[in-house]
């Protein structure tokens, strides 16, 4: 019942930006990473960035310098700044919430339909 809606994904030229914005439709509670992963034709999913409510993140190699998380904890809403954006950056992008199971050492993700994000000239 509870989704995650993500949007800002589109075309955009070589060095271009796009804010990627995901949100909640419902309540999820105990959320303790929110991040990022894309996954091109042909590729696994890959990590692309996360964040945890203590704001602490971490960058795939490939987007350090040109990418950034940031995050709503009251809201559970997490962005992707992404400039100088490079073909190679062209993936669906799916955003994905991590919260504790209550009661339990378990972890429940949640994950987003997916955003395509299309870099070329």
């Amino acid at each position: 019942q509870v989704q995650l809606v993500e949007s800002g994904g589109g075309l955009v030229q070589p060095g271009g930006s796009l804010r990627l914005s995901c949100s909640a439709s419902g309540r999820i509670f105990a959320i303790y990473v929110m991040g990022w992963y894309r996954q091109a034709p042909g590729n696994k999913r890959e990590l692309v960035a996360t964040v945890t409510t203590e704001g602490t993140t971490d960058y795939a190699d490939s987007v350090k310098g040109r990418f950034v998380i940031t995050r709503d904890n009251a809201k559970n809403i997490v962005y992707l700044q992404m400039n100088s954006l490079k073909p190679e950056d062209t993936a669906v992008y799916y955003c994905n919430h991590k919260a504790r199971i209550p009661g339990s050492a378990g972890v429940f993700t949640y994950w987003g339909q997916g955003t395509q994000v299309t870099v070329s000239s």
